[in-house]
């Protein structure tokens, strides 16, 4: 099992949006930066993610799955761009913002403080296991 973070303004694609899409998920789309479509590779099914609402809210809010292995991303012809299709699995009780976790010593190598601009990155299991904590959550095994 891997970990990632999915991050998306929630005025373009919330992860209200994202549960509304049901067990079959939607692909993740549009991501322009090769680091990204990197990690997107390297996903497997049932891989887990966090949803981070960026710009707006600056919070991880959910839990998502990976229920759909790389492909041509649907939004351009450029064979250079894939993406993987992912579905909700859950709210995370208390949203972890930004701020928490700058505030965390045990988050300070994390992509998302390292790393901010990067839309798909990995999350260690520890950190995983941390950020659940601090969102309410019993982390996956």
């Amino acid at each position: 099992m891997n970990y990632w973070l999915f991050k998306s303004e929630p005025s373009v694609f919330s992860f209200e949006a994202l549960k509304a899409k049901g067990e079959a998920g939607t692909q993740w789309d549009g991501v322009r930066n090769y680091a990204a479509r990197n990690n997107m590779k390297a996903m497997q099914i049932g891989d887990l993610g966090f949803f981070y609402h960026s710009n707006d809210g600056l919070d991880v809010v959910g839990i998502a799955e990976v229920c759909g292995l790389a492909h041509q991303d649907s939004t351009t012809d450029d064979p250079r761009w894939e993406c993987v299709d992912i579905r909700a699995v859950k709210d995370v009780p208390k949203p972890v913002t930004l701020e928490q976790v700058k505030a965390n010593p045990k988050l300070a190598e994390m992509a998302l403080v390292r790393l901010g601009r990067l839309s798909v990155q990995p999350v260690t299991p520890a950190e995983w296991k941390e950020v659940c904590r601090m969102g309410g959550l019993t982390p996956a095994p």
